[in-house]
């Protein structure tokens, strides 16, 4: 299933090229892309189904409605998917073979491609948190890797985790979605795995600067997801399924993100506005979309 809003055309042509041929069906959520007809664009494929939103719902509650028509049509694992992420050839049947091995071995809630970045030609790491640092395990060819958190693009599944972790959080709207519900799976002591032999190209955040300090480069946000991923944060905190160690190593985190925001990154005060309004309406623990000015 894929969510979108406002798409590139070609770039999801080619995503539908390469998940297409992979999976059973495909269901499209177009979440109220302006001036775009996503359906007129995709007819004539087979086994996809449109579902076309009025407004912009969030990613969390696409997710959710794309989930139920996937229910609807009878299947049992979903393949969650952004509009920007270009799958390797095969690599929904090498995370579907190695769930199937890793379930042999005890409950999991989803297995997730090992990510390259579309920009910089750089792989991703599985993450496990620790204090004060992450571990960051990249992997290599034929590995599994145990890991406390996976994106929401290109994670594999199965529905009757879905019923056992919940749905996405309608509330958090955009940021911190897939955060949130790899805490509850944890929580529920459900494993959560990286498949280094799966492989898919995505892109994070608008733009990549590169940067002395972190070798991957900096993730550059436009300034209104600053106000989610500044509020998601602190509605996070206080959660009993989010782990403390998280919170910790995060803080800090929080102060660097508003700090670099803020003195480097154009327009600063632009940005500042949209991080101060999130971290006020964060601890005030107002959620849902982002209100009017």
């Amino acid at each position: 299933m894929i969510v979108t809003y406002a798409p590139e055309p070609e770039l999801l042509t080619q995503v539908l090229d390469s998940v297409q041929p992979q999976v059973g069906h495909v269901v499209v959520f177009d979440n109220g892309s302006p001036g775009l007809d996503v359906a007129a664009g995709l007819s004539g494929r087979e086994a996809v189904s449109v579902v076309a939103s009025a407004s912009n719902v969030g990613l969390a509650a696409a997710l959710n409605r794309a989930i139920e028509r996937a229910r609807a049509l009878g299947f049992g694992h979903v393949l969650l998917m952004d509009q920007d992420s270009v799958l390797d050839a095969g690599m929904v049947a090498t995370l579907a073979q190695a769930l199937a091995t890793l379930l042999q071995h005890g409950p999991v809630a989803a297995v997730g491609p090992q990510f390259v970045d579309a920009r910089s030609g750089k792989a991703a790491p599985f993450v496990r948190m620790g204090f004060p640092l992450n571990v960051k395990d990249y992997g290599a060819p034929g590995q599994t890797v145990s890991c406390d958190f996976l994106i929401t693009s290109g994670s594999l599944i199965p529905l009757a985790m879905l019923d056992r972790v919940g749905g996405m959080d309608e509330s958090l709207f955009i940021d911190n979605i897939d955060m949130d519900w790899c805490f509850r799976a944890k929580a529920a002591g459900l494993a959560l795995h990286g498949v280094c032999d799966a492989q898919m190209h995505h892109r994070i955040g608008e733009q990549l600067r590169a940067s002395r300090v972190k070798r991957d480069g900096v993730v550059v946000h436009k300034p209104f997801r600053l106000y989610y991923i500044m509020r998601n944060r602190l509605l996070l905190y206080p959660r009993a399924s989010t782990p403390r160690v998280w919170v910790a190593q995060d803080l800090p985190r929080l102060v660097l993100k508003l700090i670099g925001n803020g003195l480097f990154i154009a327009p600063r005060w632009i940005r500042l506005r949209f991080m101060f309004r999130g971290l006020w309406d964060g601890i005030r623990g107002r959620s849902g979309p982002m209100p009017a000015p």
